[in-house]
């Protein structure tokens, strides 16, 4: 087993263990909200005379975002105190039980408790998982396995949601299988992610106290600021492109399949370059072309110029996204100090599902005023704006360097 100090080339981090255990625990938390969408009309004709049937189904999807929100800080702060290692194969435990639940549960309401408590689970993962790739991994071998992880989150989203939807055809119970699958995997991650060594962390108690940025604090504010507006302005594609397509005239149902499908695995496959581009543009660079993409993808949905431009937009929409997330990561990590790492994370993870969960919120009027179209035109003018601000910051950074070099 290889220590936590030990290095990994960035070209070969996807051969390291660690590399793999964390990736494995990445893709459970993309599982979460989504996999029990095509199981919602089956579960509301199971509890059909429940008097509030229509708002607990609906409630079912969103309900782990609603807790990632509210507790992700709080296991932010005790993965700093208690271990991450060990958070992280607790979350992956409570994970299992409360996603699987709902194949037993006999109520609307129980299987919603068991959805908070799935959200709990999440921001332990994804909070202490996030804060591990810190801790085992540096450099450029670090920026790889960021660009991996929103990489295998895509795919292992397309596959557990396809799954649920052939499972959800034999009944609205069986999706909540899928979150049983975690037991498969929990043995390998326990065995590849090394234990915390108390000596190296005595060596390095004195570093820990002053590495990191000395403004790492205002640094993470904007951070989480630009995080919560990316997640929101990204989250109008699951959220109102199914209405948009049937304003439209297209078949609701099949085309947003077909949209968001394209949307992941465009995502997934542009996600592999990103430790690539990152070395060779550096974090200003990457986000001013991913937000330029995402800029473009929002303007082609927006013009109404056709299905195709649609589908485009869809794809340059998702490689953007794949590009701009992992670099909130790099960043976080690179600027937070190792022993607040965790604390970091939390508040990242909190971000990016507040983000989710405002989209609706915000987006709804906007559409009551100027339209879908307005809505998807403003948001590419809004990320055209964000993606011209990181260029020129860009430009700024290599005129400091060149001047301390002459």
């Amino acid at each position: 087993m290889k220590s936590p100090v030990e290095t990994t080339p960035a070209g070969a981090i996807w051969r390291d263990r660690r590399a793999q255990a964390l990736l494995l625990a990445a893709t459970l938390t993309i599982m979460a909200n989504a996999t029990i969408s095509p199981a919602l009309p089956g579960l509301a004709r199971e509890f059909a005379d429940h008097p509030q049937v229509a708002l607990l189904t609906r409630l079912l999807v969103p309900a782990p975002s609603l807790a990632v929100v509210l507790v992700a800080p709080l296991v932010g702060v005790l993965s700093d105190r208690i271990g991450r290692r060990g958070l992280l194969l607790w979350g992956i435990a409570l994970f299992t039980l409360a996603g699987s639940a709902g194949l037993l549960l006999p109520g609307l309401e129980s299987i919603l408790a068991s959805r908070l408590i799935l959200g709990v689970a999440v921001a332990a993962i994804m909070t202490t998982q996030t804060a591990l790739i810190g801790d085992y991994f540096s450099g450029a071998a670090r920026a790889a396995l960021t660009g991996l992880q929103t990489s295998a989150r895509n795919f292992g989203g397309f596959a557990f949601i396809s799954s649920a939807g052939l499972l959800a055809g034999l009944s609205p119970r069986l999706p909540f299988l899928i979150y049983a699958l975690p037991l498969l995997v929990l043995p390998f991650i326990l065995r590849s992610l090394p234990r915390p060594d108390p000596r190296a962390a005595r060596q390095g108690a004195e570093t820990l106290v002053t590495d990191g940025h000395p403004q790492w604090r205002l640094i993470l504010m904007g951070l989480l600021l630009f995080q919560m507006i990316t997640n929101m302005t990204f989250f109008i594609m699951p959220t109102q492109i199914p209405f948009y397509l049937d304003a439209l005239g297209h078949d609701g149902a099949v085309m947003t399949g077909t949209v968001l499908g394209l949307l992941t695995l465009a995502g997934g496959l542009a996600a592999l370059a990103y430790g690539h581009l990152a070395a060779r543009l550096g974090v200003t660079g990457i986000w001013a072309l991913g937000y330029g993409a995402m800029a473009m993808g929002m303007a082609a949905i927006g013009v109404q110029a056709g299905l195709p431009a649609m589908l485009a937009g869809a794809v340059c929409i998702g490689i953007g996204f794949a590009w701009v997330l992992p670099a909130f990561v790099t960043v976080m990590l690179a600027v937070a100090p190792a022993r607040r790492r965790g604390t970091a994370g939390g508040l990242l993870t909190t971000s990016i599902f507040l983000g989710q969960v405002l989209s609706p919120f915000l987006s709804l009027p906007i559409i009551a005023s100027i339209g879908f179209d307005g809505l998807y035109l403003g948001a590419g003018a809004l990320l055209a704006t964000i993606s011209a601000l990181a260029l020129i910051a860009g430009v700024l950074q290599r005129r400091r360097i060149r001047a301390r070099t002459v």
